[in-house]
């Protein structure tokens, strides 16, 4: 049997302001149409009563046409979130490689995200030079920005 990754779920408060962020910030594209769900087989699929879903598939970048998307859902009720914090268990964080780990942390901030951490640099034994910073999207998901290589600080 063989598997294909195909999307991650992203559940949102406002899907169409968090959808706009990914798009302004990392360059992930919609992928039409959006869903807007509901229905006896959505209720059996998610075991939520009147369950009603409007979002998006985003393509994530660096990806092609045929690559993985972000799929980024808001449902008509919704459970409280817990804090951000980068070990909670479960999923952690969403990561982007980018060309500027310190200009692209001031493009989330610019578009209602703010960092988590700090932004660190340091060599991974065996990998190479890591720099790093663990951001929180307007939402407060995880999203973890990186940049290999450089000079060793």
């Amino acid at each position: 049997m063989q598997a294909r990754y195909v999307h991650t779920n992203l559940v949102a408060r406002d899907w169409e302001r968090l959808s706009a962020f990914y798009v302004e910030v990392f360059g992930c594209v919609p992928v039409p149409p959006e869903r807007h769900l509901d229905g006896e087989w959505l209720d059996r699929a998610t075991a939520l009563s009147s369950a009603h879903i409007d979002g998006v598939h985003l393509r994530l970048p660096g990806h092609g046409e045929n690559g993985p998307t972000l799929e980024v859902f808001q449902y008509s009720a919704e459970e409280a979130p817990g804090a951000p914090a980068a070990n909670r268990q479960g999923y952690g964080h969403l990561a982007f490689e980018v060309d500027d780990v310190v200009a692209m942390a001031d493009v989330i901030a610019l578009h209602g995200g703010r960092p988590l951490g700090e932004i660190l640099t340091r060599q991974i034994p065996g990998a190479g030079l890591l720099t790093f910073a663990y951001m929180l999207d307007p939402e407060y998901n995880i999203v973890e920005i990186q940049s290999w290589g450089g000079e060793t600080p």
